[in-house]
């Protein structure tokens, strides 16, 4: 069980939990008519580092001659209710089937326990109402800072406690620094 706080802070923070958050898939123009494909996400998680995050409030909150610790965007990652991972139907809604994991046989305990490095399994205090969840490592996005901040003010759940945002930060960074190898002839 993690530890979480529910008391917003003013800035986006690494660990901040956010409903409703918004992912633009595409955009396309045909005769000057703009459409734009958008998938929002029940819950996502702050990936990028609170230093970065806490560098860009302060720069733009305080006179400073430079802009230069301003984020363009910030990382986030979609939060799977983990019975939909086990089922393989996490992203059925976009029309994607993920292959099942067995929750009763060794890949099931293995995500439970993080010690799968695809995935980081959260569960949360009965006073947030949140089930239990899972992080997949492969589905992160960037998402603008300002549309971000403007949404927490209406759309913040929890902040993920220190010690479990940086277990999630290193587990994340570990995914995406894996070396891949060629596959055998």
């Amino acid at each position: 069980m993690i530890r979480a706080q529910t008391t917003p802070d003013a800035r986006v923070r690494q660990g901040d939990i956010i409903r409703e958050v918004e992912y633009i898939e595409s955009v396309s123009e045909d005769d000057g008519v703009l459409e734009m494909s958008r998938i929002s996400f029940p819950f996502v998680v702050v990936l990028t580092q609170d230093c970065d995050l806490a560098q860009d409030y302060a720069f733009r909150t305080e006179a400073r001659l430079t802009q230069d610790k301003w984020l363009i965007s910030v990382l986030v990652a979609p939060l799977y209710n983990v019975e939909h991972v086990f089922s393989g139907e996490h992203l059925s809604d976009i029309g994607i089937k993920s292959q099942s994991i067995n929750k009763q046989k060794t890949e099931g305990r293995l995500l439970v326990e993080n010690q799968n490095p695809r995935y980081h399994y959260l569960e949360f205090p009965n006073k947030i109402a949140i089930v239990a969840s899972v992080i997949d490592f492969k589905h992160y996005f960037s998402v603008p800072l300002p549309y971000l901040s403007d949404l927490k003010k209406k759309n913040f759940v929890c902040t993920v406690s220190e010690l479990y945002r940086e277990d999630i930060s290193q587990r994340f960074a570990a995914f995406l620094s894996r070396i891949g190898l060629p596959a055998a002839a």
